[in-house]
Formats: C-alpha cells, structure tokens, sequence
C-alpha cells in the first residue's frame, strides 16, 4: 500500500540541506508536488481515498478539465448509500430528496476484495471509447448515454469536488463516488470549453 505522510508534502522541504546524497529530498519533492497535482492539497485522507481521488484527475487533466477535490461531506454520503446498497443487496442509485442539492452519482460493484481502485475508476474510464464530444446526453457513439454517463460524470467540467466510499456487501464490493456539482446536464458540454 502506498501512503504518503504529510511532512512529505511540505513545499521545498529539504532544499536548504543539499550536499552529498541530497538528491532523494529532491525527487521526493517531485513525487509530492505530483501528487498534489493529481490529488490537491485537502484534508488528511486514506492512501485508498488518495488513489480514487487520482484517478479521476488523471483523466481530467488528459481532457484538459480542472481537478478535483475531496469532499469529506459527500464521502460520508456515499459511505451511507454504499452501505445501503450492501445491506439490501440492491444496486441502484440513491434518490434525489426534496430541499436537498443535488449530486452526482457513479457506482461501481464487483468481486470482493478483487480490484484495486485504480481498476475501479478505470471502469468508468473505459467508457471513453464510446465517448464524442458534444452537447450532453448527445454524446455517445452508440446512442445510449447510459454507455458513457459514468465517464462523463468524472470529467464534467462544472464538477469540482468528489467523495467516495467502499463498502463490502454479501457477494460484491460497492463503490459509491459522489461529485458536486453534478454533471450530466442536459444540454450542457462534458468538455471543457474555451472561454
């Protein structure tokens, strides 16, 4: 498992103790400023939140979109729907509740404890073979959005914070991410345009 503490992500630590075998504090700085790029400088999260969180951003910034940040508040969301799903057995998305914001959702199942969460998110970016840009739900070379609403849920450029959460049901593993704003939109684009 990787983890990285949050010493290591001080700006220029190291820089004023350079000599002979200095070298290491300098790649370690490049490693950290990478991983703030990829996930933002936020709040203390898990190595298994740091890398869904990546994930996303590695695909965002592919299509030029900003990156995300996590949002403890809708991973405690998606914690609960998670849960839900595993308890009940059921996989379908939560309902939107009158006076609440609305969120986006992607959720992902499969085989306990078989897939680390890059491949979990990369499931959701797969559907990017299917994707064409263009004015949403236009936007799939098959016809059927439902072929490429969950990748355009992670680039959706009006989207700025995600949260998400695992939970262990009776025959599969559940990913819930939540994202705010929510994409999707109708008639909205799922690129980043120029402004």
């Amino acid at each position: 498992m990787f983890s990285l503490g949050a010493a290591q992500l001080l700006p220029n630590q190291g820089v004023g103790n350079m000599g002979a075998g200095g070298s290491g504090w300098i790649r370690l700085g490049v490693v950290g400023a990478a991983l703030t790029l990829l996930t933002g400088a936020q709040e203390q999260m898990t190595g298994f939140e740091t890398r869904l969180l990546a994930s996303h951003n590695r695909e965002r910034m592919r299509v030029g979109a900003a990156q995300l940040h996590w949002n403890a508040a809708l991973a405690r969301r998606a914690q609960a729907w998670a849960d839900h799903l595993a308890e009940t057995g059921r996989f379908e998305h939560s309902p939107n509740l009158p006076g609440q914001a609305l969120e986006g959702e992607n959720i992902w199942g499969g085989t306990t404890g078989a897939y680390q969460p890059e491949d979990m998110i990369g499931l959701w970016i797969d559907e990017r073979a299917r994707f064409i840009p263009g004015t949403f739900p236009r936007n799939s070379t098959t016809g059927r959005v439902e072929d490429v609403s969950h990748y355009t849920q992670v680039i959706w450029p009006r989207t700025t914070q995600v949260g998400c959460a695992l939970a262990k049901g009776r025959a599969e593993d559940i990913l819930v991410c939540r994202y705010s704003e929510p994409g999707n939109v109708v008639g909205g684009n799922a690129l980043p345009t120029s402004s």
